[in-house]
């Protein structure tokens, strides 16, 4: 059984949907990064990136959530393009390189940062908001990232896209209507709607108190004597 290393955030989600789209068995270990479980040693071993999510399957630990994916879907042979190799790579590190960073620097400007750094926040915001319209616009030509397949390119696009408005604004989705269909249309299928439930079976520390922010801002709590 594949043990799940798990905080109900963007790059475990896309995990999430795709154990869930596959049924494969997996145990949910979840890991609290605003108490600093990602710290602690046990975790450390499976990821020395101390980054959710991670997962082990029969000794083989596997972290990075495009990793993970990729993984999971050579091992299983599902949610790959026919054909279509370089195309979904090239999408997979889009997504790895470019949507996550600048989706994750855009939140911590804009919501957790000291008031005062325009220049981060409109320079995040403005790369954001690009990578998007990227996606937008491939939407535009099919039903899914490689047209009408499927793929984990879409499970990992998906795990990000979900928190749009909390990055971009509630008014983001009138600028991205293909991406909003599509976003519509993976979210209505059943191992989403799994997916999106995991969160509720566990207690995770929702407040950013000087606790969590010490874990999640570490270059903080580094310069504190």
């Amino acid at each position: 059984m594949i043990k799940f290393y798990y905080h109900p955030s963007p790059n475990p989600a896309k995990v999430a949907l795709f154990l869930e789209e596959t049924g494969l068995p997996y145990e949910v270990i979840p890991i609290d990064t605003r108490k600093g479980e990602q710290f602690s040693n046990k975790f450390v071993a499976v990821n020395p990136n101390s980054k959710t999510p991670a997962i082990e399957d029969d000794g083989v630990r596997v972290f990075d959530s495009n990793a993970i994916l990729l993984y999971l879907a050579e091992k299983t042979g599902k949610f790959l393009p026919v054909g279509a190799w370089g195309e979904l790579l090239s999408w997979m590190m889009f997504i790895a390189s470019g949507i996550g960073p600048y989706s994750g620097q855009a939140v911590h400007f804009k919501h957790f940062a000291p008031k005062g750094l325009d220049y981060a926040v409109d320079r995040y915001l403005f790369e954001a908001r690009r990578h998007y319209g990227i996606l937008d616009a491939q939407l535009s030509k099919g039903t899914y990232l490689l047209g009408t397949t499927y793929t984990i390119a879409d499970m990992s696009a998906w795990g990000w896209v979900r928190v749009v408005p909390f990055i971009l604004g509630e008014d983001a989705w009138s600028k991205l209507p293909h991406l909003k269909r599509w976003f519509d249309q993976i979210n209505a299928r059943p191992a989403a709607q799994r997916a999106n439930a995991l969160k509720d079976r566990f207690q995770f520390k929702t407040d950013m108190d000087d606790e969590a922010r010490s874990h999640m801002f570490r270059h903080i709590a580094a310069k504190q004597p």
